[in-house]
């Protein structure tokens, strides 16, 4: 069952690689309403590509937020902090044996899937194209500093043996059980740690959930098809494991997802035009 609101904790996890937009305002709000009075709703920085995140965009989520209405125990979490904690993440993953080193860029992985394979077409799973393995089954003693590292997926699944999860939110409420056949051809040997970041956003969000203690993680249904991965890492890392809350995408008029460059759309623009924090949540509809 999924915990009642007074122990209910959520979280909210921007990344500072652009200004705040309108979805992103949906999804602070509904975090903190699920939180409710008595429960916890939580801010995290993910800043974990060091190359993209900004300082000025970071200080903008905070500006933002707090004139959305929004209050969070201090001092948040920052991703960029947390290196130490991915690695003996990663080094668990690794003494399972279900870590393997991967040198494919994305072209050689195109390049891959892209060769006659007896009319069999490239799938394109949440971690994107489902990687065609070449890798696969090289020793993590082979592995170079640049080298991604990568779940063997087939391996993990045997490992763990049957999970579900809990969905709390109305777009895909109940019990879900992880497909095996799904897992392996529609998802796939997804990256753990990428070439100069430490981690990816796969492990990084399920080690960070834990150490938070978030009890419902609220979020967009696009990443409602990554939700295996993470209950399979918490099964592999002996972690918690939250229900979850996916919610509807915010969309422009022509039903496109709102994104950082759309800046007709950042709350900072609303702001500038005089809008006020119900205004915003009467064009959400909340």
């Amino acid at each position: 069952m999924p915990p009642d609101t007074g122990s209910r904790v959520t979280r909210f996890a921007p990344s500072p690689t652009g200004p705040l937009h309108l979805g992103h305002a949906y999804a602070a709000i509904l975090a903190s309403r699920r939180a409710g009075a008595q429960g916890r709703f939580l801010l995290r920085i993910e800043d974990i590509d060091q190359s993209r995140c900004k300082p000025e965009w970071e200080a903008q989520i905070f500006d933002d937020l707090h004139w959305l209405g929004l209050r969070w125990p201090e001092p948040v979490m920052r991703q960029s902090a947390r290196m130490a904690q991915y690695r003996e993440a990663l080094h668990k993953l690794a003494g399972l044996g279900v870590l393997y080193p991967c040198r494919c860029r994305r072209g050689d992985i195109r390049a891959a899937l892209s060769a006659p394979q007896e009319g069999a077409k490239p799938v394109l799973g949440p971690d994107g194209l489902v990687y065609p393995g070449t890798c696969r089954g090289r020793s993590m003693d082979a592995a170079r500093p640049d080298d991604a590292l990568r779940l063997d997926m087939r391996h993990a699944l045997a490992l763990i043996g049957p999970l579900s999860f809990t969905e709390t939110g109305p777009l895909h409420a109940g019990q879900h059980a992880l497909d095996p056949d799904q897992m392996l051809n529609e998802v796939g040997d997804v990256v753990l740690a990428r070439r100069g970041m430490g981690a990816s956003y796969h492990l990084s969000v399920v080690v960070d959930d834990a150490a938070q203690g978030v009890t419902e993680v609220t979020r967009g249904v696009d990443l409602f098809d990554a939700t295996g991965i993470h209950v399979l890492l918490q099964a592999l890392l002996e972690l918690s494991r939250p229900s979850y809350w996916h919610h509807d995408l915010v969309r422009d008029e022509h039903g496109r997802r709102l994104a950082k460059r759309d800046d007709a759309r950042a709350i900072a623009h609303y702001r500038a035009q005089g809008a006020s924090a119900q205004d915003i949540c009467a064009i959400l509809n909340l």
